[in-house]
């Protein structure tokens, strides 16, 4: 893109469109480089070299293949606004079921409650529920391995408000050995890897830029539902809810497995294409 000179954003963000070939992707790019969500009211304006120069560097990124949540650094999970990085999966709507589903079964049980979200990255299903759960008697805590990941689910966690004071994150641990002794919940809910290690289904975009340890998980993809599912009742009360989100292809054989584990309850419900996605049951 060429230096500003009289170039105003009405004529910036047509240059973007004709570059991204989209929208909403085109306004979001200039918005960030602008720091407005009004390009309406800025349309006349000239930008800044500075901001030029951010938009430049946005669209260079953009169209090397890096993903649109990477290069905005922020993307839209339910009612919040998260800042997303590679060090965190970019959150998607297959998860706003998972944690719809997780928020349905919080609001049935009596308070208080204490709700655990395994390997929250960027923090989505974690704050989403702290966020949209009563004020008064509930506890979220958030577990992570990854110090990267927590450092992003810290910086998310302030856009929550007051919620926030019901929010409580472990020191960075695998799965449950991150939670102080004595937590115990009524309710855990994870997005762990469940992508099979050899898998052709996934996108390359996907393996070139999103974390791997937290996409695949063994040869079948089930490694890590398999240790969260034998290791949950250490910390989840009986008759406390296990939800996870696993594979489109994956209902049955998890459906198995935590039936052989010993749960009760166990269904497994669909996103929003129908496909296999939200694995729930019940500690006996």
């Amino acid at each position: 893109m060429a230096e500003s000179g009289a170039l105003t954003w009405r004529d910036l963000l047509a240059d973007t469109r004709r570059r991204v070939g989209e929208d909403p992707a085109a306004r979001w790019l200039c918005q960030v480089a602008s720091g407005t969500d009004d390009l309406n009211a800025i349309a006349a304006e000239i930008p800044t070299d500075r901001m030029v120069a951010h938009l430049d560097a946005m669209l260079a990124r953009h169209e090397a293949g890096e993903p649109l949540a990477y290069v905005l650094g922020r993307w839209g999970f339910r009612h919040l606004d998260l800042a997303v990085d590679p060090r965190v999966l970019i959150p998607r709507p297959e998860t706003e079921v998972v944690a719809g589903v997780a928020l349905e079964l919080a609001r049935s049980l009596p308070p208080p409650i204490t709700v655990v979200d395994l390997g929250t990255g960027s923090g989505a299903i974690g704050l989403s529920l702290a966020y949209e759960l009563p004020a008064d008697g509930v506890t979220v805590w958030l577990t992570e391995a990854s110090d990267g990941a927590l450092d992003v689910a810290r910086a998310n966690l302030a856009g929550i408000g007051r919620r926030a004071a019901n929010v409580r994150i472990a020191e960075p641990g695998r799965w449950f050995d991150a939670l102080p002794d004595g937590v115990v919940a009524d309710l855990v809910v994870a997005n762990p890897p469940y992508v099979a290690t050899d898998s052709p289904l996934i996108d390359e975009s996907v393996t070139r830029w999103e974390p791997h340890a937290a996409l695949f998980a063994g040869p079948d993809g089930l490694d890590d539902i398999r240790e969260i599912a034998a290791t949950a009742p250490v910390t989840l009360r009986p008759g406390g809810w296990l939800v996870l989100e696993i594979g489109a292809d994956q209902g049955d054989a998890v459906a198995g497995l935590l039936r052989q584990a010993g749960y009760r309850d166990v269904d497994v419900r669909p996103d929003l294409a129908g496909r296999d996605r939200v694995a729930v049951a019940r500690r006996p």
